[in-house]
């Protein structure tokens, strides 16, 4: 049975959580900077030209040549674009449950830069895994995913408020997040036995955001903040 998350245990006090507000919204400004593109053409041309390609690390060479800066500026700012209002809400939602509790326990700085190196592992882990696909990579499911396994490692008695069919129930963190990314495990294993014209949703990112997200958040987490967690 599917779990929606709506809600869990924030810690209280500390200063808001500003930078997890700011990265919501330069998700959502982005996605709306692609749905200003004139044609289903001039999409596909921006999400390739800053979408992350396997292959032009693999090549190292663009596929997107018109593009102002170098391709591996790509693993930044795949991160901030979304293949459609599903992707993007779905995104959003996890981020803005799970992100607030992580940020008052590093510090706003602190919280970006976990966050995008994150990001950047869930990436380089598509990269890897996926070295000769054409095929553009978008979204922050990488990211999140490292949000979410530094709040498992954290918080995993935290109560998360989830929609089970009709009904709201109150489970650990560790409960819906175990049966994440177990999920996320068993869909990679799958995925890698597919050809790179499959498509579909990039599970190796988000499990290698979420293992950067389990080895980075201690280094990031302030010991004098853990205390009140």
């Amino acid at each position: 049975m599917g779990m929606i998350p709506i809600g869990d245990d924030n810690i209280q006090g500390g200063p808001p959580a500003i930078a997890n507000w700011t990265l919501v919204l330069l998700n959502v400004l982005a996605f709306l900077l692609e749905l200003s593109q004139p044609s289903e053409k001039a999409l596909q041309s921006f999400i390739t030209a800053w979408g992350v390609v396997p292959r032009e690390y693999s090549t190292g060479h663009d596929i997107a040549p018109f593009i102002p800066l170098p391709f591996w500026t790509t693993l930044v700012t795949s991160m901030f674009l979304h293949g459609g209002w599903a992707h993007l809400l779905g995104n959003m939602l996890y981020l803005w449950i799970f992100g607030d509790n992580l940020e008052k326990v590093m510090g706003h700085a602190r919280y970006i830069l976990f966050y995008l190196l994150c990001g950047t592992a869930a990436g380089l882990a598509q990269i890897v895994t996926n070295s000769g696909s054409s095929l553009p990579s978008v979204g922050a499911s990488g990211a999140i995913s490292g949000v979410l396994g530094g709040y498992l490692l954290l918080f995993p008695r935290n109560r998360v408020r989830v929609i089970m069919g009709y009904g709201v129930a109150s489970v650990p963190a560790f409960l819906m997040l175990g049966i994440w990314i177990l999920i996320q495990f068993i869909s990679g294993m799958g995925a890698m036995a597919r050809t790179e014209e499959t498509g579909g949703v990039a599970y190796m990112a988000h499990i290698g955001g979420f293992v950067a997200g389990l080895v980075l958040v201690k280094l990031f987490a302030r010991r004098d903040r853990l205390a009140y967690a």
